[in-house]
C-alpha cells in the first residue's frame, strides 16, 4: 500500500502567494496516521481544557509552551517542506494556536491583520500562517475569509468590537477600510491546509450551525526576521529554530522542554502541575 507524497507548493501557487498574500493547499498535509494522531492528542488537549480554563476553546494560544509533543508536527518536514520555498531553507517556528468553534456557540473572529498585534517585535514582519484543518472548514461553521492582496500594508487602523463576549479579539479593522465583496472562503477538509502572510486581512463569522470548526494554526518566519523579546508584554514568550540556521542573532527555546518560563508567568500552581505533566 502506497502512502501519498506530502504536498508542495507549485510554482503557481508560489506566485499565487506572492501577488494574493495566501494559498490554498487541497491535499492532505500529514499521512492518515500522523493527522489522526494529532487529532487524537488535539481532542485530549480540548477535554483538559474546557475542564480548567474557565475559557472558551477559541483562544487555545500557544499550546506547544506546555506540551512539546506538540513539536512532532510544527517541526514535520511536511509542513516545513511546503513552506520553504516561501521562506527560504531557514526557517523560525514563530507560535501556534488551536482556534477551535463549537458548534452553535462558536465566536467570530473580527476582520484583522496578525501583524497589527506582533509588528513592533519582528524585524521585519514576515510571518507566514499554515492553518491546517482538524475539522472540516466551511461557510456554514465560520470558515476564515480573507480579502486578496491586502497584505501589501499590513497596519490599518483598527477600533473595539461591539461585543467583546461574542468576539476571539477585542479590536477590528475599522468597518469603512473592508470591502468584504471582495472576501474569499477558505474551504478545507480535514488534514488539508491554507497559508496566508502576516499582513492579510482575514476573520471568520460565528459558527451557528452543528458541526465544530477547529484549525491548528502554526506560524513560521524566515530565520533572519529578528525578535525583540524586550518590546513584548508577554513573559516567556520562546521561538524556536525548525530548520537551517540563526540569521538575525536570535534566542531559541528547546523544543524537547516544556518553556517553564511561560507556564510560571501564565499559570497557578495547580494548573502548572498539570502543564508540565504533558510535556513529561
Amino acid at each position: 500500500m502506497t502512502t501519498a507524497a506530502a504536498p508542495h507548493l507549485s510554482p503557481d501557487q508560489i506566485e499565487q502567494f506572492k501577488t494574493d498574500g495566501y494559498v490554498i493547499v487541497d491535499q492532505p498535509v500529514f499521512s492518515q496516521a500522523r493527522f489522526d494522531a494529532l487529532k487524537a492528542h488535539f481532542e485530549q488537549k480540548l477535554v483538559e481544557w474546557e475542564r480548567t480554563s474557565g475559557k472558551s476553546p477559541e483562544h487555545m494560544d500557544t499550546p506547544h509552551f506546555a506540551d512539546p509533543k506538540l513539536f512532532d508536527w510544527l517541526l514535520a518536514d511536511e509542513v516545513l517542506d511546503l513552506i520553504e520555498p516561501l521562506t527560504g531553507p531557514d526557517i523560525a517556528l514563530w507560535s501556534s494556536h488551536f482556534i477551535c468553534k463549537p458548534p452553535r456557540t462558536g465566536k467570530r473572529v473580527p476582520w484583522h491583520e496578525d501583524s497589527a498585534y506582533w509588528g513592533q517585535v519582528l524585524e521585519p514582519m514576515d510571518v507566514i500562517t499554515v492553518w491546517l484543518a482538524i475539522d472540516p472548514s466551511t461557510p456554514a461553521n465560520g470558515n476564515m475569509r480573507v480579502i486578496p492582496g491586502t497584505h501589501h500594508d499590513g497596519y490599518s487602523a483598527y477600533e473595539a468590537v461591539e461585543d467583546p463576549n461574542k468576539e476571539v479579539f477585542n479590536t477590528r479593522i475599522r468597518p469603512e477600510l473592508i470591502d468584504e465583496s471582495k472576501a474569499v472562503d477558505i474551504t478545507l477538509e480535514p488534514n488539508q491546509c491554507s497559508l496566508h502572510h502576516a499582513k492579510l486581512m482575514h476573520g471568520s463569522n460565528p459558527n451557528t450551525s452543528d458541526i465544530r470548526r477547529c484549525g491548528y494554526t502554526m506560524r513560521y518566519m524566515p530565520a533572519s526576521c529578528a525578535y525583540r523579546p524586550e518590546r513584548r508584554s508577554i513573559e516567556g514568550f520562546d521561538i524556536y529554530l525548525a530548520r537551517g540556521a540563526d540569521r538575525a542573532g536570535n534566542h531559541y527555546g528547546d523544543p524537547t522542554k516544556v518553556n517553564a518560563a511561560w507556564v510560571e508567568a501564565n499559570a497557578d500552581d495547580e494548573k502548572r502541575r498539570r502543564m508540565k505533566s504533558l510535556g513529561h
